[in-house]
């Protein structure tokens, strides 16, 4: 039996959930475990962690609370949250409720100093930040500690990205600890995750001090969705999963989500359904912001049949009547998988949820695994040049120091940070000079996780039982049981069927070949730090021109073909008819396009006068026999290669700088190819099988340009991207 003061609590708590979701007739109510939270941060502020299902309602958990708590003299919300996407859905769901919610993110600095007025003069009810504003400077030092003295409530949202053993870690949110300590005592705290098994609900509980308080709240509930209807479709490729997507878009009730692997992939799949009379909008992590925005507000309004998209249109993203979720690809983990088709039918009865599972979707998992966290020497050297340090070192002066592409020594030195071996402030990054061990443990464990997670997707996509059940065992859910909805419980709801039109155009889509090589025109800074006197600008006499590859290795149409011919065990070939006939389709478009030496235009660029070849450790039958074919047909002089030393050592595949330092010394143009290049004067295409940071290319380029080619023009089967 309640409390008198707690029903009238629950009257309160019912009114702005009505107006939360537009109820005029006031008849909303709380679910009991909504009610149970609610009840546990307002009446008696504890702490709770909430592992619910999408569309279960968490955001209205914090949402009302805040209500009840400003209406009893409790300072702001504040909410952590992870995505734009999110915080955009909950600034517009607070005004329904009359919540004055801001924000404070990368996308709206000019507005910070005018929020954080508005937080002194209490005219903010809830505050929506980032983690990466969690160890700001400027934030931390100066918002954050007023922030912690004057919260009413603070939510983690997300709260999964805590955890290293999940599937989405974000170094940021360990920061969230040190703003727990600062809280005063009282303040209520709520975490919420639809997607953690209960090894990272521990982890998460542990690291809020959620699990360690005898008082706090644990809500757990079950985690199958009643109207998601779950498929697997295995076709033969990528053509026939485009020319499938294409045929059959439209059958698939009101609009939805079509997630891709990899930026490259979403950018095609977009392009494709468009040629085909679909009307869809990409959305990736190169998408501009105002476009991300527009996207999402297009989808929202149902004038987009879909948003083709990667992880970057995740977590938060809240549409009710979102009708499908289509995976063109398969992620890597079950988990993460339940997250996003968890984006569909939340406010509809019945919503559609497909995997078309490919062949290059292993390859794409290997990638992203080797950006775990680094060995302990490329650690230890980190922390060493910190430590010799006499003032802060900025990330681009660190990075030439160290054997690591700036994005990964970025999530390294965040872990470092929390870990308390390492410190960010203005100007960099500074030793703490405290000792640090390296969790050999608890990294292997990881990443046998990681593992463990991709044959569970393995077996998901396999499976002749229950897919929603499959995925519940995989959260740890008790009251997991065959949902009577997916492919395998009801019957398969599409056939394999695709027209002889969409497959032949996804054919001709995935066959064109040829992608634009940028060519570096800037030296990377700091690279006096390591013994280099280059800096700025790269001279335009010594440049190269903008190239050609083939295709890149994370696209679905050449990528497919190239991956398994450049991968670290395929065996050294001459280069495949089919390979080669397509390079030079690649050297006719460039030669006729904008500029090309073909092309008629006034302003047309000489005709190549030769070909020299890239040495390659590796492929040289490859790259020698490319060459070769592109000389034949070209009617060009094969001039020679550029060579390694004798003493050349393998090269770091880290970032620019060190990549740079290896190649310093390491290429040479041998006497017979400058003299070649003397007696035939003007640009000369440079031929490699693979440009990654196209560093090599580069270097080879002003050597040549020094040694008298008037240009160079690159030409690659594949790049990195």
């Amino acid at each position: 039996m309640e409390h008198t003061s707690n029903t009238d609590l629950r009257a309160d708590a019912d009114a702005v959930l009505a107006r939360l979701v537009g109820d005029a007739s006031g008849a909303a109510r709380l679910r009991e475990d909504q009610w149970r939270a609610i009840e546990a941060l307002v009446a008696d502020r504890r702490r709770a962690l909430v592992v619910q299902r999408t569309g279960w309602g968490k955001s209205a958990v914090y949402f009302v609370a805040t209500s009840l708590l400003r209406a009893r003299g409790s300072g702001p919300t504040v909410i952590v949250s992870p995505l734009l996407a999110l915080m955009r859905n909950q600034v517009d769901a607070a005004a329904r409720a009359g919540i004055r919610a801001r924000t404070i993110n990368s996308s709206n600095t000019e507005e910070w100093e005018t929020v954080q007025g508005e937080i002194a003069a209490g005219e903010v009810d809830v505050l929506l930040v980032s983690p990466e504003r969690l160890n700001n400077p400027d934030f931390r030092d100066q918002v954050l500690p007023r922030l912690a003295a004057a919260t009413g409530l603070l939510v983690v949202d997300e709260a999964h990205c805590i955890s290293d053993w999940g599937h989405d870690f974000r170094p940021d949110y360990r920061r969230l600890r040190t703003m727990l300590s600062d809280l005063p005592a009282g303040v209520p705290v709520l975490a919420t995750t639809a997607t953690a098994n209960a090894r990272v609900t521990a982890d998460v509980a542990e690291q809020l001090g959620t699990g360690g308080a005898s008082d706090a709240l644990v809500l757990r509930g079950p985690l199958d969705r009643e109207s998601l209807s779950l498929n697997v479709l295995r076709l033969p490729d990528a053509a026939h999963r485009m020319a499938w997507l294409a045929d059959h878009l439209d059958e698939l009730p009101g609009s939805g989500i079509v997630y891709t692997l990899t930026v490259a992939a979403a950018e095609e799949v977009t392009a494709f359904l468009r040629q085909r009379g679909h009307v869809v909008a990409s959305y990736t992590g190169r998408t501009e912001n105002a476009d991300r925005q527009q996207a999402e507000e297009d989808l929202l309004a149902n004038k987009v049949k879909a948003l083709v998209a990667t992880s970057a249109l995740g977590m938060g993203f809240d549409k009710p009547d979102l009708g499908f979720v289509v995976h063109l690809g398969s992620p890597s983990s079950p988990i993460a998988y339940y997250q996003q088709v968890g984006r569909a039918g939340r406010g509809v009865e019945h919503a559609e949820v497909l995997l078309l599972p490919g062949r290059e979707d292993e390859a794409i998992w290997e990638y992203f695994a080797s950006l775990a966290f680094p060995p302990e020497d490329l650690v230890r050297r980190t922390l060493d040049v910190l430590a010799q340090a006499e003032r802060p070192v900025s990330l681009p002066a660190l990075e030439p120091l160290v054997e690591l592409r700036r994005s990964r020594l970025e999530t390294m030195l965040k872990v470092l940070d929390v870990d308390g071996a390492v410190k960010r402030v203005k100007g960099g990054w500074l030793s703490t000079g405290q000792p640090w061990r390296y969790d050999t443990e608890r990294y292997a464990w990881v990443a046998r996780q990681r593992k463990a997670e991709q044959e569970a997707m393995r077996q998901y996509a396999s499976t002749t039982d229950c897919r929603m059940e499959f995925l519940q065992r995989q959260l740890d859910d008790e009251g997991a049981k065959p949902c009577g909805r997916c492919d395998n419980c009801a019957g398969a709801r599409y056939a394999a069927d695709t027209s002889s039109a969409a497959l032949d155009a996804a054919r001709v889509d995935l066959g064109r070949a040829c992608v634009e090589v940028e060519p570096r025109r800037m030296w990377p800074t700091g690279l006096a730090a390591i013994g280099m006197g280059l800096k700025g600008r790269i001279p335009a006499n010594e440049q190269a021109a903008s190239g050609r590859a083939l295709g890149r290795l994370s696209d679905i149409g050449w990528g497919n073909r190239l991956r398994p011919m450049l991968a670290p065990q395929a065996p050294d070939a001459p280069v495949p008819d089919d390979v080669a006939r397509a390079v030079v389709e690649v050297l006719a478009d460039w030669a006729k396009g904008p500029g090309g030496w073909a092309s008629g235009a006034a302003d047309a660029s000489p005709r190549p006068v030769g070909v020299v070849t890239v040495a390659s450790r590796t492929r040289p039958r490859l790259v020698t026999s490319l060459g070769a074919r592109i000389a034949e047909v070209g009617r060009l002089p094969l001039l020679g290669t550029v060579e390694y030393t004798a003493d050349a050592a393998p090269i770091s595949r880290s970032n620019s700088a060190q990549r740079l330092k290896a190649l310093d010394g390491m290429l040479e143009v041998p006497p017979a190819l400058a003299a070649a290049l003397a007696e035939t004067p003007g640009p000369v295409l440079l031929v490699d099988d693979y440009t990654e940071t196209g560093w090599t290319l580069a270097v080879a380029a002003r050597m040549l340009r020094r040694a008298g080619a008037q240009g160079v023009l690159p030409l690659v089967l594949a790049m990195q991207g």
